[in-house]
């Protein structure tokens, strides 16, 4: 018996065309709906939001591409990954993004686009300052603010440039022209950040200053093959496949192997430094590639960083003669602004002394096992910890501490009725008062004029350590 005959005996001919109908229908509904599901597990996954703190970062991958050439529309669908992630590095220091698929960037309207199928019905956003000083307001404020926003690919604008290689999105602004804060917010954090990628990366740069990354040109090119370019004023699309928003940064002109892709540490920078620079000498005393540094009868050199306007070392003549009587080879200079002459001056001493300050950053071109001293004004142990001797140590220097006391800070002089006041004997209590009035009487006015005697103790020392 054949199907039509059954089911000509159940229904009859109006209710057989009905049905026919009806089951048309629902075959049609059945496929569309099959369609619609099967397409939501064939798709690219939605955009992951990763809560990571930088000790669990993402690990990257390296791209070794060179730039394509632009296309006419979007990145092509093979270049896209098929899981777009944004991950979040940000920590105390900085606001650090990481991410991947079609991104797209608006540079003169500071807007970051990540073109996803799965932003159909909304659009999510977070604003980012690319700049390595979070905590600090008063310089951030000054920190061109990006928009990332995640939405469909219909909605956001079209390429005018295609890239094949990463890209990292910072700022050269805040305290740009301060060489401490050159090296502890950008130079380091940019070595951090880019130094995996093998030079196939580009470096997207707002409050950009010519002077500046003409400044730092070599470090920038060793650190990227392509030319640096002004994001602020890019007014075309500019597509990544991936994208770095920020830099990463874990603590002052240092950094932290565990918390570091590839556990760079700052010794890698010091000598991707001696690398860049072509400086002679790695290590102090380095009797079996520089005999001309290991001489025993050869004086070890000491440089004295002078400072003229603010904590300047009064009587530095007196201690460059002390120094001189005590078997030292003396130089007393002010640090200039072109890099290249400064490196190599500073790595052929073996001693480096300073009052605290943005000069003693050029220790990072001293060779390992080199001695710095700092001397430290009243008030300032806290800043001279946490801006040179952790990281002097890190850098694998010898490390000497003279602290100053109160008859010989200028302080005594300017409030003489305050000698036993706890304002210039607790910092931490200075700092209370607010940060632009602790800067104003410790930073900005006071000097120094060390005790000889007691510094010629912190020099023998000095001798012991250069000559073990």
């Amino acid at each position: 018996m054949t199907y039509k005959t059954i089911l000509g005996r159940s229904f009859s001919r109006h209710d057989q065309k009905k049905l026919g109908c009806r089951a048309f229908l629902s075959c049609f509904v059945i496929a569309f709906t099959l369609c619609t599901v099967l397409k939501s597990y064939v798709g690219p996954p939605p955009i992951v939001i990763l809560e990571q703190s930088t000790d669990s970062g993402l690990k990257m991958l390296m791209s070794t591409e060179e730039i394509s050439k632009p296309r006419q529309s979007y990145i092509d669908a093979d270049e896209i990954s098929p899981n777009p992630i944004l991950g979040n590095f940000s920590n105390s220091r900085s606001q650090v993004y990481e991410l991947r698929g079609d991104i797209r960037i608006h540079g003169n309207s500071s807007t970051i686009f990540i073109a996803s199928a799965h932003a159909q019905d909304c659009t999510t956003s977070w604003t980012v300052k690319p700049y390595a000083r979070k905590g600090d307001k008063v310089v951030m404020g000054k920190v061109r603010t990006f928009k990332i926003i995640s939405q469909a690919p219909v909605a956001s604008p079209h390429c005018t440039r295609n890239f094949s290689v990463p890209a990292i999105v910072f700022s050269g602004g805040g305290y740009a022209g301060n060489h401490f804060h050159d090296f502890t917010d950008v130079l380091i954090p940019l070595y951090l950040t880019s130094r995996e990628f093998n030079r196939t990366v580009l470096f997207l740069v707002a409050n950009k200053h010519s002077w500046w990354t003409s400044k730092y040109k070599l470090l920038l090119q060793k650190l990227s093959k392509f030319e640096v370019i002004d994001i602020d004023n890019e007014n075309q699309v500019l597509c990544f496949p991936r994208m770095i928003v920020g830099l990463k940064a874990h603590k002052e002109l240092s950094m932290d192997p565990s918390k570091s892709p590839h556990n760079y540490s700052v010794t890698d920078f010091t000598k991707f430094l001696r690398s860049t620079y072509s400086l002679e000498r790695q290590f102090a005393n380095d009797c079996d590639h520089n005999h001309k540094y290991c001489s025993t009868r050869r004086r070890p050199r000491l440089l004295i960083v002078s400072r003229k306007k603010t904590r300047h070392l009064v009587n530095e003549g007196e201690v460059a003669n002390l120094g001189r009587s005590l078997g030292f080879d003396v130089v007393v200079r002010e640090m200039g602004g072109q890099v290249s002459l400064v490196a190599r001056f500073v790595n052929s001493f073996d001693v480096m002394v300073g009052v605290h300050g943005a000069g003693l950053t050029n220790m990072v071109f001293l060779p390992e096992n080199a001695v710095v001293i700092q001397i430290v004004p009243l008030g300032l142990d806290s800043l001279a910890k946490y801006y040179f001797q952790l990281p002097a140590r890190d850098m694998k220097l010898k490390y000497l501490e003279y602290k100053v006391h109160l008859n010989e800070s200028s302080l005594l002089a300017r409030y003489p009725a305050a000698a036993d006041g706890e304002v210039y004997r607790d910092a931490v209590v200075g700092d209370r008062k607010g940060w632009h009035e602790f800067r104003s009487v410790y930073l900005d006015n006071q000097d120094v004029n060390v005790d000889l005697d007691r510094f010629r103790g912190t020099l023998l020392k000095t001798l012991e350590l250069v000559r073990s």
